[in-house]
């Protein structure tokens, strides 16, 4: 049982832990705290999955503005949110989805606020989309010992791993790769929701202490085909030596 939670958190968290891998861990993820980077493609379903899941508070980091262009992929947004804030309109609308939930809209991560963001912070969703954003995210989770969640998604491809220090985007992307901007490649609406449920499912494992995380393994997805791949990371250098 779990006696901190009131009746009607409970009653809404009740079919998630009827999970033996959630029923004693529902306290945990009611008292994790999670910045989320991004609230494009990816980051819509990690922000509506984790607010429902319950976390104690989410943190949303985006300075871009709903565009037209948006709406086929970005489920969290209406026609009549565009030219909004994409982290004030998510953040309104997870409070929404749970009131038990405590959601802040935070401006772009740069490298002189993020020690100020991830103060206080468990866990950190990377859903940005570029590899200046991943590499800083890389360095400042670094920095301040937390572990972190990626994931990437674009044309009909994505990818998803749990990050920390042994294993981090700099050590399985050494260099940047190619085009990767939804605005140069397209992208499939329906595979940021996969990508970004995939990463919602890692975040709750991860905040729930849960040992079969994606940590030292790439998940790959070809939406084409629906072929699914875990590739294991290769031991970093420095950890063999």
């Amino acid at each position: 049982m779990t006696p901190d939670l009131s009746r009607a958190e409970l009653r809404r968290y009740g079919r998630q832990m009827l999970l033996p891998e959630f029923e004693a861990h529902q306290q945990r993820l009611s008292a994790a705290r999670v910045l989320v980077v991004g609230a494009g493609g990816l980051g819509c379903p990690v922000i509506a999955y984790l607010a429902g899941a319950g976390v104690a508070e989410l943190r949303i980091a985006d300075s871009d503005t709903v565009a037209l262009s948006n709406l086929h992929r970005q489920t969290l947004y209406t026609q009549a949110d565009v030219g909004r804030s994409k982290a004030g309109v998510a953040a309104a609308r997870a409070q929404a989805v749970n009131p038990f939930v405590r959601v802040r809209a935070l401006p772009e991560l740069t490298e002189d606020n993020a020690p100020e963001f991830m103060v206080g912070t468990d866990l950190v969703i990377d859903a940005t989309d570029n590899f200046a954003a991943r590499y800083l995210i890389h360095d400042q989770c670094r920095a301040a010992g937390l572990p972190w969640v990626w994931g990437a998604a674009s044309a009909l491809e994505g990818m998803v791993s749990v990050f920390g220090p042994r294993w981090g985007l700099r050590e399985v992307f050494p260099t940047p790769g190619g085009a990767e901007s939804c605005a140069e490649v397209g992208v499939a609406g329906p595979l940021t929701g996969v990508v970004g449920s995939v990463m919602a499912m890692e975040a709750l494992k991860v905040l729930s202490d849960h040992p079969d995380t994606l940590s030292g393994q790439l998940w790959t997805y070809d939406a084409l085909s629906a072929r699914v791949r875990i590739v294991r990371l290769r031991e970093p250098i420095s950890s063999q030596t």
